[in-house]
């Protein structure tokens, strides 16, 4: 059985795209045969991210994570993340001469700049050393692909992600009862979401929000005609998904959403700008509306039969992204070794 070192800095109680990813890729990966030790948040000290604190940083040392990993013996490690344990995993890797992945889940450098005035020039060069020394870099996407190759980044390899096709499916019963036609945003309540773009639309119905984060409370007061529901989860998830006319995708930030499989998987049609993840995941389906007026994309999407949709987002799922993901694995490592060996044989 081989033996797969997980590293996140990115775990539950967090609820995003990233955690749902990496927690259905290890059930996944289990059922493949695969050892999987998530190397978590979890058992260690937290403090909580200056002006997020719904994210904690680990608190640990480098010799505490050396203790850790060297207790389980990885064939393989994997580090999805470029906090505080992704950085000490990448440590250890560097000096014990063993072969990592990394995967590229979030626009870091553009997500700090959303915050902060920090250059992107600054934050890329960072991420671009994190993920170069590794192996082998997982992107979802081609538009992030060329992107990250554009910016100096190696070794890429495509791992495309999957929807719960179970969990979200078009037989549920609608969660609201309100005006239509409903348009409705589900995800993190957050600036670099860009949802102030979807709130500011005049558009016909009703505006619903789904999800929780650090500007909800301040969106609140400033959108009172639009409907906030807080987190929803599992069934209750699927029934608010279930009583959108249209799903409105504002971020212009995220390398994929999910939420927009899970969407399309309830049988709701897409509306968001034509950039990188709409582009990829919508694609020419017929599933969506992309166009850079968001108001035109949302009342075009009107018209998208769901069934197409929830067809288009069958052809997605967990159980390919994760042969895919360990396929990668395996050949990145592959390569990482010959690599040595050629090396040394020339030396």
């Amino acid at each position: 059985m081989n033996k797969l070192l997980l590293v996140s800095d990115a775990w539950h109680p967090q609820v995003n795209g990233v955690v749902t990813t990496l927690q259905i890729t290890k059930e996944k990966l289990e059922d493949l045969g695969v050892e999987v030790y998530p190397l978590t948040p979890d058992g260690f000290r937290t403090v909580p991210l200056p002006t997020y604190p719904e994210i904690r940083l680990s608190i640990t040392s480098p010799s505490t994570i050396r203790r850790k990993i060297e207790a389980f013996g990885p064939d393989y490690v994997h580090i999805a993340t470029e906090g505080p344990l992704g950085m000490l995993a990448r440590k250890w890797c560097l000096s014990a001469g063993h072969p990592y992945t990394t995967s590229y889940h979030t626009r870091f450098p553009e997500y700090i700049a959303a915050r902060a005035p920090v250059p992107l020039n600054w934050s890329y060069s960072f991420v671009r050393r994190f993920h170069n020394a590794g192996a082998g870099c997982m992107v979802s996407n081609t538009t992030l692909e060329k992107d990250l190759s554009d910016r100096g980044f190696t070794n890429l390899y495509r791992w495309v992600r999957g929807v719960d096709q179970t969990l979200f499916r078009t037989e549920v019963p609608p969660a609201l009862d309100l005006p239509g036609p409903v348009f409705m945003y589900v995800g993190r309540v957050s600036v670099e979401k860009n949802i102030e773009a979807f709130l500011k639309l005049d558009l016909p119905g009703t505006k619903v929000v789904v999800g929780t984060g650090p500007s909800l409370e301040s969106m609140k007061s400033r959108y009172p005609d639009t409907v906030f529901t807080g987190p929803k989860f599992g069934d209750d998830l699927v029934a608010h998904y279930r009583s959108a006319d249209v799903f409105v995708f504002p971020s212009l930030t995220d390398t994929w959403g999910l939420v927009l499989l899970e969407a399309m998987a309830c049988g709701v049609p897409v509306a968001a700008f034509p950039i990188m993840g709409p582009i990829d995941v919508v694609a020419d389906s017929g599933c969506g509306a992309l166009d850079t007026d968001l108001k035109k994309a949302a009342l075009a999407a009107l018209d998208i039969p769901g069934d197409r949709c929830r067809a288009y987002a069958e052809t997605f799922s967990w159980e390919a992204s994760a042969q895919q993901f360990l396929e990668n694995v395996q050949a990145a490592n592959e390569a990482a070794l010959s690599g040595q060996l050629n090396s040394a044989n020339a030396a």
